[in-house]
């Protein structure tokens, strides 16, 4: 077999494969997938066997499989059996077997041993996983910046690289020698970045697919095994980060903690890494990194016209130049560090008091939770309320799911003491206004009054939840 002829196999073996992974929740018959490389039924099985390694029905088989899998790694509301109907298996029982005999363990096996390993350790206790959780989410406060993007679709050129991860970047020289070739080396804003169609956690390492990109401005006529990709347009988390290739693995870790722990949901998708440096020119070698998950629209997302004014910022100007917000703004945020301080010294023990977040000019809040109330996953936090000038107080969940179970809960029974929200759409199952107008010149005393709601807002939560 020629370069050429095994260049124009591998092209068409590709295109059948990106419908595959594009469609694992449609009927895929060996005819329709063949016509998708024009090829007859017979040669294209031969073909497919022969540069992937598996048959059809074994590789589509273990696609589906591995997108429950995904699936249930990250989180869903959906249960296993409507997963396996999706992803075209006749039963749930079937599907057990199947996931058994792949995995070694049962899917509902999975998907608790998939809760309490995605930090990629073993958890011998309730406290060791939340301390884990803290220390992830502290890792990405001290390495990265995490953003919830709407991105544009994204054109790219790339080649398909199969396991081997230390030998991806020959992969990549291979893409820029072609690219050189046709005088595309020079676009404007040239990016790498590296798309995963298979998830390492439920993906056998030598199988893992991804393809190394470029990114194009136009449509570009590929040839043999280079190929178009799009990232579809859609809503992201966007990680930020400049890491040693040794992290990256924790970046991602990091990432999926942080969606789930902030009570956004996973979408399919293309996962990527738009990477802005060749880290070879890096004083310490590092990558200077995007790390991109699909997630499903925030029930919360404004659009940037609405956020900023005419993307200009023309009130926010005016206003910084005035100074005043400045100075009240830190002053405030210096009472409310002052407050968490009081809280810890106060209760040096059985409570779990997390730092102020200050990212958000509507709210500034930071937790405050007794072990028996973090033990099930639930959380206290105190918020200040910048547009309405007042302190709250809520029970919240620690991702979505507990959220919507405690609120179901609470929605369902006649328990009335406390504000309970009509719908899910913030991260409060139960909340209560502590003060409003507060005056701030008088710590003592408005934290005494803070303290006191606090504690019997507690008190009333525990002792409703007997825990």
């Amino acid at each position: 077999m020629n370069n050429n002829t095994k260049k124009t196999y591998i092209k068409r073996i590709n295109i059948a494969i990106d419908y595959i992974e594009n469609n694992l929740d449609k009927e895929l018959s060996l005819e329709l997938l063949s016509k998708k490389a024009c090829y007859s039924p017979f040669h294209f099985h031969r073909l497919f066997s022969f540069i992937t390694g598996e048959t059809v029905n074994s590789f589509l088989n273990r696609k589906r499989i591995e997108r429950v899998a995904a699936i249930l790694l990250v989180g869903t509301t959906k249960s296993i059996s409507e997963l396996a109907f999706k992803y075209g298996f006749s039963s749930g029982n079937s599907f057990s077997r199947a996931f058994k005999k792949f995995y070694g363990i049962s899917p509902m096996e999975f998907k608790h041993k998939g809760e309490i390993s995605k930090i990629g350790v073993d958890i011998t206790s309730v406290e060791k996983y939340i301390c884990q959780i803290d220390n992830t989410l502290n890792w990405i406060k001290m390495n990265g910046q995490i953003e919830i993007k709407e991105l544009p679709e994204m054109k790219l050129i790339g080649m398909t690289h199969i396991g081997e991860f230390d030998k991806v970047g020959s992969t990549y020289e291979k893409l820029l020698k072609w690219m050189t070739s046709k005088n595309l080396i020079n676009s404007k804003n040239l990016k790498a970045v590296t798309v995963y169609h298979d998830n390492p956690k439920v993906t056998n390492e030598d199988k893992v697919r991804l393809s190394t990109c470029f990114t194009t401005n136009e449509d570009v006529k590929v040839e043999g095994d280079v190929k178009q990709v799009r990232i579809q347009k859609g809503f992201y988390v966007v990680g930020s980060f400049e890491i040693a290739p040794e992290s990256f693995s924790k970046a991602w870790n990091s990432i999926c903690v942080w969606i789930a722990e902030n009570g956004y949901e996973f979408e399919d998708g293309h996962y990527f890494e738009l990477y802005h440096n060749d880290n070879r020119t890096h004083p310490e070698h590092k990558f200077i990194v995007d790390i991109c998950i699909p997630i499903k629209k925030p029930n919360n997302y404004l659009k940037n016209t609405k956020q900023v004014n005419n993307g200009n910022l023309t009130h926010y100007r005016k206003q910084i130049k005035k100074g005043d917000i400045q100075k009240d703004y830190k002053k405030l945020l210096t009472y409310i560090k002052r407050l968490r301080t009081h809280f810890i010294k106060t209760y040096p023990i059985d409570y779990k008091i997390g730092s102020v977040y200050q990212g958000n000019m509507d709210f500034s809040f930071f937790p405050f939770t007794p072990i028996a109330l973090k033990n099930q996953k639930l959380k206290i936090v105190i918020i200040f309320n910048h547009a309405k000038m007042q302190f709250e107080i809520c029970l919240a969940g620690r991702n979505r799911q507990i959220q919507k179970k405690y609120w179901d809960i609470f929605r369902d029974s006649d328990w009335n003491k406390y504000h309970i929200p009509d719908t899910m759409e913030g991260f409060s199952i139960v909340d209560h206004i502590i003060m409003k107008n507060p005056d701030f010149n008088n710590f003592d005393a408005l934290s005494q009054h803070i303290e006191t709601e606090t504690m019997k807002f507690i008190r009333d939560i525990v002792d409703v939840l007997d825990v």
